[in-house]
């Protein structure tokens, strides 16, 4: 090597004398040179290690130099070489001294010491199993999950730029309130497995619960079809659970926070209802509309949900329009308690609608017995195929190790498998996310509910398309964060994900005979009041900015 850069004109050995001042300076470096093959053009590049030995011994600046000057003056035999002063150098590609900048600063990661990688080559690392094409695959080998957390938050793969649909409207406005939800218990639940994956709880808070219940078969002893309630706050952390032993008894487990302790207490309901009547007229936001009414924000978000289910607020609601709702609520010393819709009724420009709450099925119908929720089927596919990652808010992430929720359901198919919509409702999103979902939908449902499918190989529908049940919307694939071929599946109820494998999902069902007399019987004194006014409060009146029709 000594040999070629002595053969080199005096002009360029003479150009080397300030480099090696500068090496002797700033420590050790490597320095590559690359010469034109022409003789003509040279670029430099440098990459510098640290070395604070260099730093302070004076000898090494000594030795560059003069083996700097030897080389410019005289030959020197390899025989004569020392084995510390042969250099490995390291060749780069050829450049031009034109080129505005020699090193792609892109391909190193100046702030750790491990290689930066672009989307697509992590993508392509993280496939399994390898290099195999999806039709060398066998059934077995199919599948994939997620690598990142996508789904934590519904609203963030919407439009930002559109106007808010009603759930977010109401997030927006107010602060987070934690809201009692219900868990149907299906075949083959436990509590140690629903605790995991439904209400996110570890193994030592499992058995702390189990432990601290007086009568543990409130637990253990579950039936199908029977339910408990359960709080969650923002991050999805339990506060608070409630387990029913029969109709009156039964036990609360709750916590302040997710670093305190469960305490449990008992459940003897002796409560008398009683029922209270709202009324109000629609002047800019439907939601603050029916606030001032007096209902309670879990009340409102009953009557939203309730009324969603066939009033568009976007396009249907106008100002004047006017509704009344009648609420039951249990009254426990003073105070009103788990309350609930029994009727309510819409009378606006554009649509009337009135429905009543069915007690023999907990159901809301028309007056005429019509149910008001669609057909909902339970699996977004003809056929079937097995599901690689469940629903489990204290899943392993699948590359960190560490609990990372996952909020849908994976279902191992080849790439290109057709995906079909679960019910009628209209796409509210259609796009790409790099590195994240890949091809995703979110499609807003007729009954209220949304539905979301990641990793799609391509999207056959739009954003603002109506879909009906059945209808294909797009072929499952393995884009974004995927580490095999799969379709992630979400349901989403009042804006939060739950398991799509067991929540309950709504039948279109109309009464007949028998039923719909006793329905019809049982709705005449509710109507009734509804249609009162002697009870009836001030009528809600609300200036807003806000257009009519803003609701979403």
């Amino acid at each position: 090597m000594l040999r070629i850069l002595h053969s080199l004109p005096r002009t360029h050995k003479l150009i080397l004398l300030p480099v090696a001042t500068m090496v002797t300076v700033l420590g050790t470096h490597k320095i590559v040179t690359v010469i034109d093959a022409n003789g003509g053009h040279s670029t430099t590049q440098q990459i510098t290690q640290n070395d604070d030995d260099s730093r302070s011994s004076p000898s090494l600046a000594d030795n560059a130099l003069a083996t700097l000057e030897t080389v410019t003056t005289r030959d020197i035999p390899l025989s004569e070489l020392k084995a510390q002063e042969i250099v490995d150098v390291d060749f780069i590609d050829k450049a031009h001294a034109t080129d505005n900048n020699v090193s792609d600063a892109s391909a190193f990661d100046t702030q750790s010491s491990r290689p930066y990688l672009g989307a697509e080559a992590l993508h392509t690392a993280m496939q399994l199993p390898g290099l195999l094409s999806g039709d060398e695959l066998d059934d077995e080998a199919l599948g994939g999950t997620s690598y990142e957390d996508f789904s934590i938050d519904p609203t963030e793969l919407h439009d930002e730029d559109g106007s808010p649909d009603l759930e977010r409207e109401i997030a927006t406005q107010q602060e987070f309130v934690p809201e009692w939800e219900t868990y149907t218990v299906q075949k083959g639940d436990t509590f140690a497995v629903t605790a995991e994956r439904t209400l996110g709880l570890g193994y030592s808070d499992v058995m702390h619960i189990l432990d601290s219940v007086p009568d543990k078969s409130a637990l253990t002893h579950w039936r199908v079809g029977r339910s408990f309630d359960y709080k969650l706050n923002q991050n999805g952390d339990l506060l608070a659970l409630r387990v029913m032993k029969n109709a009156r008894e039964g036990y609360v487990i709750e916590r302040d926070s997710p670093q305190d302790e469960f305490d449990v207490s008992d459940i003897i309901k002796a409560t008398e209802p009683s029922q209270r009547l709202f009324a109000g007229t629609v002047n800019g936001s439907f939601t603050l509309s029916a606030e001032s009414t007096g209902l309670s924000r879990s009340e409102v978000a009953q009557l939203t949900s309730l009324l969603s289910k066939k009033l568009d607020f976007r396009h249907n609601t106008r100002a004047g329009d006017h509704f009344q709702v009648l609420v039951e609520s249990d009254m426990l010393e003073g105070e009103s308690v788990d309350s609930r819709i029994l009727a309510a009724q819409y009378q606006g420009e554009r649509m009337d609608l009135t429905v009543v709450r069915n007690n023999a099925d907990d159901q809301f119908y028309t007056p005429d017995g019509q149910g008001l929720d669609p057909a909902f089927n339970r699996y977004p596919f003809e056929g079937h195929y097995r599901i690689s990652s469940p629903f489990n808010l204290r899943r392993k992430h699948p590359i960190t190790g560490r609990i990372s929720p996952h909020r849908g359901t994976d279902f191992a198919m080849r790439a290109g498998t057709a995906v079909d919509s679960p019910a009628a409702g209209r796409v509210i999103k259609s796009a790409y996310q790099a590195g994240g979902a890949g091809n995703y939908l979110v499609i807003r449902h007729d009954n209220g509910y949304k539905t979301r499918y990641m990793h799609l190989s391509k999207r056959l529908v739009s954003e603002g398309d109506r879909v009906e049940i059945g209808q294909k919307i797009a072929l499952s694939g393995n884009t974004g964060g995927s580490t095999g071929p799969h379709l992630h599946y979400e349901v989403m109820v009042n804006n939060r994900s739950v398991d799509a494998m067991r929540v309950k999902l709504p039948e279109n069902q109309s009464l007949e005979g028998k039923a719909l007399a006793a329905f019809q019987k049982e709705a005449k004194p509710l109507l009734a009041k509804l249609e009162s006014d002697s009870d009836t409060p001030a009528i809600a009146s609300v200036h807003l900015d806000q257009e009519p029709g803003d609701e979403g």
